[in-house]
């Protein structure tokens, strides 16, 4: 009986980059301007295939967050968020990507690499209303990368990757607002935070000038899950760009 040599299916493997930041207290994701076809022109997420058989997907995405960016990785948060394989997702055959999401504070202006025409920050909400439409299911991908910041912003201490070494708890609360797209009682979140332990710690006898008196400084505790959790106003959020 003669036996059918098998082949593995064409399959490609790419990563793309959900990168967040706060620019002017508004919660904006890195996009780039695609340089080549499909979707040429159009906004998309940083990212690309795998080189070579021998690259991590953690150095690919390193690699492409250079390449398209020019941001330096090792300012980031990056963490793996979901793998996307659903079948026509890309013209161009049948590509599987592992999404990596990337938070950092005070991102500079992105500097387009030699794979894209142009990089800019958008503020996330034109991204969830669809005021703004992106490339392959790339609008997916931000969706659920958001969801994830918002959720992990409730029991764990992700909010002090959005700031700087030192922060005040102003600085603090206004991550989760503009993470979760609402205002907070400013008394009842300092409670909240005060009553986690090990979540921010004092920074020595610092202090910030601010339009009142000076506020202490903090910096990142230890605790990485936060009990009791800072939990999400339950009322709805409405994102920038809907209704206007």
């Amino acid at each position: 009986m003669q036996v059918d040599s098998w082949s593995p299916p064409p399959v490609l493997l790419t990563v793309d980059l959900v990168i967040l930041t706060l620019r002017e207290g508004r919660l904006c994701v890195l996009l780039v301007e695609r340089g080549e076809e499909p979707f040429q022109g159009m906004p998309a997420l940083p990212g690309g295939f795998l080189e070579h058989v021998g690259e991590s997907i953690l150095d690919a995405a390193h690699r492409e967050l250079g390449e398209e960016t020019a941001l330096d990785a090792g300012r980031l948060h990056l963490e793996q968020l979901a793998v996307y394989g659903d079948a026509g997702r890309d013209p161009r055959g049948r590509v599987v990507s592992v999404a990596h999401l990337a938070i950092a504070p005070g991102l500079p202006e992105p500097v387009a690499g030699t794979d894209a025409m142009d990089a800019s920050w958008v503020p996330v909400g034109t991204v969830l209303s669809g005021q703004v439409r992106l490339a392959f299911d790339h609008s997916r991908i931000v969706a659920d990368g958001i969801e994830r910041a918002r959720t992990k912003l409730e029991f764990s201490a992700l909010a002090t990757a959005f700031c700087g070494e030192l922060f005040t708890i102003t600085e603090l609360q206004q991550v989760y607002e503009a993470v979760w797209g609402t205002e907070l009682d400013t008394r009842n979140f300092y409670r909240k935070v005060q009553a986690v332990k090990g979540f921010i710690v004092p920074a020595g006898s610092g202090s910030r000038a601010t339009g009142g008196r000076p506020a202490r400084l903090f910096r990142a505790g230890s605790r990485m899950v936060l009990s009791p959790p800072l939990i999400r106003p339950v009322q709805p959020m409405k994102e920038e760009g809907e209704g206007e």
